[in-house]
C-alpha cells in the first residue's frame, strides 16, 4: 500500500481523536478520491504513492479553483472554508517550484526536445512528456503549458 495513503489514514485517525472538524473532513474527501481513483477501469488496483499525489494534486487544484469563483461571488465564507480545506492538502503536497526552477526545468527540455529534431510548436508534446515527471503536484498543469508554448514561439 503506498505511505502516503497510510499517512492520510493515520492522519484522519488523529483528526477524529481530536474533533478537529476541517481537517478530518478533508482527509476524508482525498481518502473518497483516491478509493474512486482505485476502482475505476476494468479492475480494482492498487496506486502507487505517485498516483496519490496525483489525485490530491487534483483536488487541491479543484479548491483553487472554488476559492477564486467564490471569491468573484462575494463569498467570502464560502471561500474561507475551500482555503482551510487547502492548506490541508498542500500539507500532503511537495513544495512548489519557484519561477527559476522551473525556467531552468523548461530550458532543459526544450534543449533535449531540439535534440531529437523537434522545434516550435511541433516540440510541445515532447517538452511537456520530458517535464511532467519532474514537476508533478509542484506546479499548476495550465501555467506549465502557458510557459512552455510562451518559450517555444
Amino acid at each position: 500500500m503506498a505511505q502516503l495513503k497510510d499517512q492520510l489514514k493515520k492522519d484522519l485517525t488523529d483528526a477524529i481523536k481530536s474533533h478537529n472538524q476541517v481537517i478530518s473532513g478533508t482527509l476524508r474527501m482525498a481518502l473518497t478520491a483516491i478509493t474512486n481513483e482505485e476502482v475505476s477501469g476494468k479492475e480494482s488496483r492498487e496506486l502507487s504513492d505517485a498516483e496519490v499525489l496525483s489525485v490530491l494534486t487534483k483536488e487541491a487544484k479543484k479548491r483553487r479553483e472554488s476559492v477564486d469563483a467564490y471569491m468573484q461571488a462575494n463569498r467570502k465564507d464560502l471561500a474561507d472554508k475551500e482555503s482551510a480545506e487547502l492548506s490541508v492538502l498542500e500539507k500532503y503536497l511537495p513544495a512548489a517550484l519557484s519561477e527559476q526552477e522551473l525556467e531552468g526545468i523548461i530550458a532543459k527540455a526544450i534543449t533535449e526536445a531540439t535534440s531529437q529534431g523537434a522545434t516550435g510548436m511541433k516540440a510541445m508534446g515532447i517538452v511537456m512528456k520530458l517535464i511532467q515527471p519532474q514537476t508533478v503536484g509542484r506546479v499548476d498543469g495550465t501555467l506549465l503549458a502557458n510557459k512552455v508554448k510562451e518559450k517555444l514561439s
